[in-house]
């Protein structure tokens, strides 16, 4: 048999009854679990010498693996970038989409292999990504590191009315298809390369960039492909109030309202942030089964509203599914699930001085099983159960932000961080072991990405800016 862990001191299943199993051990078979449950019965059906691997579980609690339903993995070159103080719009359209365009196939690589790394490392065992230039060089640092993923080609088709003057010749034409028919042949082609990819370990979806970038006729022939392949739909929307009116200006509707006028929200649909939404959209995406992605970390940082305006509150006693996402690296700053569902189940508390509101065992499932139903991939991960796969993290409870040990959930989600992370497991195998990716050169690969970073920022004309002299 593969492996065993033993005598756990708690396993957090995340199962329909949501049960905390103290002193528990979990057996997996051929990357799946095939028993859970309390020490003294698992010994009664195993014994220790059948495993090629025993963890032993004293000082661990084990969770399902996270699932970070927002990834921009060819950021993690350009975490920092651009000053503080700007808003979405002007972030992504005088820094990031020049940094984009200076990306060549292996810097895609460098940069989605180093935001692999930092999620196993960190606890993030299944990710989404909202889009890449170069879906192989993606799906190749998915691959070496092992960890779980759905991956796509950005796509927009609908540039700004005024071109940034510090974009350079041809940025433009290498971010934006000329055509709906272009757009969607390539996507197509990835899909039928990636999904199911690595023993259906990679998935792919039809992924827009979303918001105003992409034309109606993109969001309504994109989900077409996606019930045509039997895939999901993703893409950015609402993120922000100044975003919706745009959206508006140019539509004649609220976001949702015009998404749902097309015909395109369903249970396949999944969309990041969400932030600027009406009270009677809400009963909307909630009738129409699609699901939401919010992301804290950047809603408090790039200050999109989400305590002033958002009703994730709202659409989690609806029923909606809502996940988590960490965004880009240079959007929100860290890839550490742990904060992310440390802010969910905190600001709204503050902002509408309810503490009642989104309790931290709503921002663990939010992280975990609303993540799995958001990729449409619940019945495989997301929570411990028999018959699932393996895909688990143990954190280290002996370190002194675990102690005392009083709740295992409000410790996790109040006191601790995705750093006290000891082993990774998904699909069954050991990708992190005593804090260590097993199969990643981290010296090397840190090396490199440094290395890109400045080359990569010459050839977009882009400087650092910094708010104090470095001297």
């Amino acid at each position: 048999m593969d492996l065993l862990i033993d005598k756990a001191d708690y396993i957090l299943t995340l199962d329909n009854e949501r049960r905390i199993i103290k002193d528990g051990s979990i057996v997996i078979e051929d990357g799946t679990i095939s028993c859970i449950g309390k020490t003294d019965d698992i010994r009664k059906k195993y014994s220790k010498k059948q495993f090629e691997q025993v963890i032993e579980g004293h000082h661990r609690l084990v969770s399902p693996g996270f699932v970070n339903c927002h990834v921009h993995a060819h950021e993690h070159l350009a975490r920092g970038l651009g000053p503080n103080d700007l808003r979405t719009g002007n972030h992504l359209l005088e820094w990031l989409y020049p940094y984009y365009g200076s990306l060549d196939a292996d810097d895609e690589y460098i940069a989605a292999k180093i935001a692999c790394l930092d999620m196993i490392k960190s606890g993030t065992t299944c990710f989404i990504d909202v889009g890449v230039t170069n879906v192989d060089s993606l799906g190749k640092a998915v691959t070496e590191t092992g960890i779980r993923a759905i991956i796509g080609r950005r796509i927009m088709d609908k540039p700004p009315e005024n071109i940034p003057e510090k974009w350079r010749p041809g940025l433009k034409e290498s971010l934006y298809f000329g055509s709906v028919r272009s757009a969607l042949k390539e996507t197509d082609e990835n899909i039928l390369r990636w999904n199911g990819a690595e023993k259906d370990r990679i998935r792919a979806w039809v992924i827009l960039n979303g918001k105003q970038t992409c034309s109606d006729e993109l969001y309504v022939k994109g989900s077409e492909l996606s019930q045509k392949r039997k895939v999901g739909f993703y893409f950015h929307m609402a993120s922000s109030i100044e975003e919706a009116k745009l959206f508006e200006r140019d539509t004649g509707d609220w976001p949702i309202t015009h998404l749902d006028k097309l015909g395109v929200l369903r249970p396949e649909v999944l969309m990041a942030h969400v932030v600027a939404l009406k009270d009677e959209e809400v009963k909307l995406l909630k009738n129409r089964g699609s699901k939401v992605c919010f992301c804290p970390g950047t809603a408090v940082k790039e200050a999109k509203g989400a305590t002033a305006i958002g009703k994730f509150p709202e659409l989690l006693s609806a029923g909606v599914t809502v996940s988590l996402g960490c965004d880009g690296a240079s959007a929100a700053g860290s890839f550490d699930m742990v904060r992310q569902i440390y802010l969910v189940s905190t600001i709204f508390r503050d902002a509408r001085m309810d503490p009642r509101i989104v309790p931290p065992e709503q921002g663990l499932e939010m992280g975990t099983i609303n993540g799995a139903r958001s990729l449409l991939w619940n019945d495989q991960i997301g929570s411990l159960e028999a018959g699932k796969k393996a895909d688990m993290i143990l954190f280290d409870t002996s370190r002194l932000d675990w102690l005392p040990m009083i709740d295992p959930v409000r410790n996790l989600v109040y006191s601790a961080d995705g750093h006290s992370i000891d082993t990774t497991i998904i699909d069954g195998k050991v990708v992190v072991e005593n804090g260590r990716a097993k199969f990643v050169n981290e010296k090397e690969l840190t090396d490199q990405a440094q290395q890109r970073m400045t080359t990569i920022l010459k050839k977009g004309g882009v400087k650092a800016v910094h708010a104090w002299p470095i001297v």
